[in-house]
């Protein structure tokens, strides 16, 4: 596989306003996105934005950039037009979608984001992680996954996501992360066909895949990576970010 990594970043955001350019320590939030990604070490990593501030601030960091439409409606159109502006020969055949708002994801999560399309037959992979917690069960805002398992027990495939508790009764419930890795031509075909009935009832777009019958698979993983969406999340990034970073920094020299 030759994976291309895209950031879709907006400088628009109901809930924080101008998001990636938010200092979290020492430098924006969109340079920390940035940095995991190219840490990942699994090619070549654009940030996919619609405003020159944040074009310009990634170009002096030494990062590639594309400008894309504002009006797009989602991360995933973004990604999807950014993709063909820097690949239109389509040579890169796995478009990972890197969220903009995840500073301190660990680079072997991103890793783990693409592994499923090992499988020939998976269309999307994405991830999760066991949801113990009986509070946020019931939150509405986490997205939760329906899936069966397969024979390795860290891949299972995508029967469907809600924002209610399901498996109703089960013993195990998984969180859903919004890292998603596609097939080229999955992607096409996702961003080409308009939201789905489903989609629209529970506002999650991944349902919309499943409806217009491409496969997700989902890697399961330990620990659910720290967002960025509320002015909240901003002031509690600057208690965690030395403890992040060298959280996956002391993993990854273990």
């Amino acid at each position: 596989m030759n994976p291309l990594i895209i950031i879709p970043a907006r400088l628009s955001a109901s809930r924080l306003p101008q998001k990636p350019l938010a200092l979290i320590g020492d430098k924006p939030l969109i340079l920390h996105v940035l940095e995991r990604g190219l840490e990942a070490n699994i090619g070549r990593v654009i940030v996919a934005c619609d405003d020159e501030k944040i074009a310009s601030l990634v170009k002096d960091a030494g990062g590639e950039v594309c400008l894309t439409d504002p009006t797009l409606p989602s991360g995933s159109d973004r990604v999807y037009a950014a993709a063909t502006i820097i690949d239109p020969e389509e040579n890169y055949d796995v478009i990972i979608n890197l969220q903009g708002d995840m500073p301190f994801i660990d680079p072997q999560v991103i890793k783990y984001s693409f592994e499923p399309l090992q499988n020939e037959n998976v269309d999307i992979a994405t991830l999760a992680v066991k949801l113990e917690d009986e509070e946020r069960k019931n939150n509405p805002s986490i997205a939760k996954i329906a899936m069966v398992e397969g024979k390795n027990p860290n891949i299972q495939q995508a029967l469907y996501f809600s924002r209610s508790v399901i498996p109703h009764r089960a013993i195990t419930h998984y969180h859903h992360i919004g890292l998603y890795s596609y097939r080229r031509q999955a992607l096409k075909t996702f961003v080409h066909h308009p939201p789905s009935s489903l989609e629209l009832a529970e506002k999650l777009e991944q349902l919309r895949a499943l409806e217009i019958g491409l496969r997700i698979d989902v890697r399961i993983v330990d620990a659910v990576p720290f967002e960025v969406n509320t002015p909240e999340d901003l002031e509690e990034s600057q208690k965690l970010v030395n403890t992040f970073r060298n959280s996956w920094k002391d993993k990854s020299l273990a």
